[in-house]
């Protein structure tokens, strides 16, 4: 019987496999990478597939893993690009001012003046903090200064962005001729 996942909520993806016995490598979403694995068994997106992990480590920011049922790379490569999903129940409440990444997906996306600027598609962790992107390939730090509000009920975020975030670059010319300007007052 295949179980209905109710709200899902994306975990990880299975990013690769590592040597030949058909252990996974895992980018995992969770607050603490190797926590995967304690929220039993995990779905495809559709809830047709089930994935039992064995957490076994980390590696170069990635999760390992055995998944129950794999036995060699040949079927741990079939399972790259993989979404790994749990039932928004099996999991915590978030505490104040903490987000499941797939609340944030898809909200509207606003000035602090109310202008339409698009919409959430990710958030990512890059390294020097979580970043959100907006449709149109803006990547927007969020930080309580950059994104004062948050209201998941309402559908958006409010988006203070820093100065010359949305400003599109100033044209060859202008930049040459101020480039030229500033040498002149120099000679």
């Amino acid at each position: 019987m295949r179980p209905h996942l109710e709200n899902p909520v994306r975990l990880g993806i299975i990013v690769g496999v590592r040597g030949i016995k058909g252990e996974v490598r895992i980018k995992s979403f969770t607050d603490d990478p190797v926590d995967i694995g304690a929220y039993g068994p995990l779905y495809d997106k559709t809830g047709a597939r089930r994935f039992d992990l064995k957490v076994t480590g980390t590696q170069k920011g990635v999760v390992l893993a055995w998944v129950d049922g794999i036995k060699d790379r040949t079927a741990a490569e079939a399972l790259k690009r993989t979404e790994l999903f749990v039932s928004r129940d099996q999991l915590p409440a978030p505490e104040e001012d903490e987000f499941y990444h797939s609340d944030l997906e898809g909200l509207e996306a606003v000035s602090v003046s109310g202008e339409r600027i698009g919409k959430v598609i990710g958030v990512f962790d890059f390294g020097a903090g979580p970043v959100i992107e907006i449709s149109g390939n803006v990547m927007v730090p969020f930080t309580r200064a950059a994104v004062p509000e948050v209201d998941i009920e309402g559908g958006k975020v409010v988006i203070d962005p820093p100065d010359g975030l949305f400003e599109p670059p100033g044209d060859e010319e202008s930049v040459k001729e101020e480039d030229e300007s500033v040498e002149d007052e120099t000679t």
